[in-house]
């Protein structure tokens, strides 16, 4: 069975061998925060990558622009797992045949067309890592099983190392205190995000950094999770934002009592505000890109902004 994500995770950050990239410091924007109170709002939905979890680049990457980065990346998930003498001998370094094997696999998946036209497919890396291991397979590849479980298992442990080894991710300022402050008022949340299967116990670990923390559940709703990796469409796709409202409406929560909230203006909050919801747009730092033009766009124009998320507290709740 192989232990937990959640248990493999923190033993990875007691290992004093491993080094993890952190998120550049964040270059404040000049914004005016507009938090005027939304008593009707019953249910806060939260984008995760770039909102609650800061990250370079704003959101979740399966290909970094700077090469250096893949090659980093890809480099510690060879030696981590054991993965060169299975791998086929070509010219160049072990990593770009990783890379080529990655690239290949990860382009199949984000090729799948969609049921309804505008939406976007999402790649799963979790089913991108299953078919390196199912090629590596093939030269004899095998791992601890008793450690890391069974192929399926063990692909997901590996999508967290990747990941985690190419983007550095940290809970936003005051996270951890706000999400738990706003749960004992009431007020229901969830995650509308782009997101993989490791997403959740990453986004655990990093708020228990900051404080008391047992399970995402104590805070969140789990009906109310709409992560990308499971509807297999990413953002803007609409379809990503209609399940969510009909679920809503079965739990009594109309779309006007709902405030999601993001950094990310055209492609996030632009379609939640078309699909009924209130939007909060979070101008924290420069991985929010967006213009004064678009903020006044009124087909994009968010209901409130905030520069940090604990003046969320400010909006919703008592």
């Amino acid at each position: 069975m192989g232990i937990s994500l959640s248990a493999y995770i923190e033993e990875l950050h007691t290992r004093s061998d491993l080094i993890w990239p952190k998120p550049a410091d964040p270059k404040p924007v000049k914004a005016t925060p507009y938090l005027k109170p939304l008593p009707e709002v019953k249910l806060v939905t939260w984008s995760l990558y770039g909102t609650l979890l800061e990250i370079d680049h704003g959101k979740l990457l399966h290909h970094h622009p700077q090469e250096i980065r893949m090659q980093i990346a890809l480099e510690k998930v060879i030696k981590e797992f054991n993965m060169w003498n299975s791998m086929n001998r070509r010219q160049g370094q072990p990593w770009e045949g990783m890379l080529t094997l990655y690239d290949r696999f990860r382009e199949d998946l984000e090729m799948v067309s969609s049921k309804h036209k505008g939406d976007f497919t999402e790649a799963d890396s979790v089913k991108i890592w299953s078919k390196v291991l199912d090629r590596l397979k093939q030269k004899e590849y095998s791992w601890d099983v008793g450690k890391y479980g069974e192929k399926e298992d063990f692909a997901l442990k590996i999508a967290y190392f990747f990941h985690a080894s190419l983007q550095g991710v940290q809970a936003a300022p005051h996270a951890q205190s706000t999400l738990a402050e706003l749960t004992n008022e009431g007020v229901f949340q969830g995650l509308l995000a782009d997101a993989q299967a490791f997403s959740l116990a990453q986004l655990s670990h990093e708020l228990s950094l900051q404080g008391r923390f047992s399970s995402i559940a104590e805070m969140f709703s789990p009906e109310f999770f709409f992560l990308s990796y499971q509807e297999k469409l990413r953002k803007p796709s609409l379809t990503l934002y209609k399940r969510p409202k009909e679920v809503f409406k079965k739990h009594g929560i109309l779309p006007e009592q709902v405030l999601h909230v993001s950094h990310r203006l055209k492609d996030d909050l632009a379609i939640a505000k078309k699909s009924g919801f209130r939007t909060a747009l979070l101008v924290a730092d420069q991985t929010c890109q967006v213009t004064a033009e678009e903020v006044r766009h009124p087909d994009m124009k968010p209901d409130r902004l905030l520069t940090e998320v604990r003046q969320i507290r400010q909006i919703v709740g008592r």
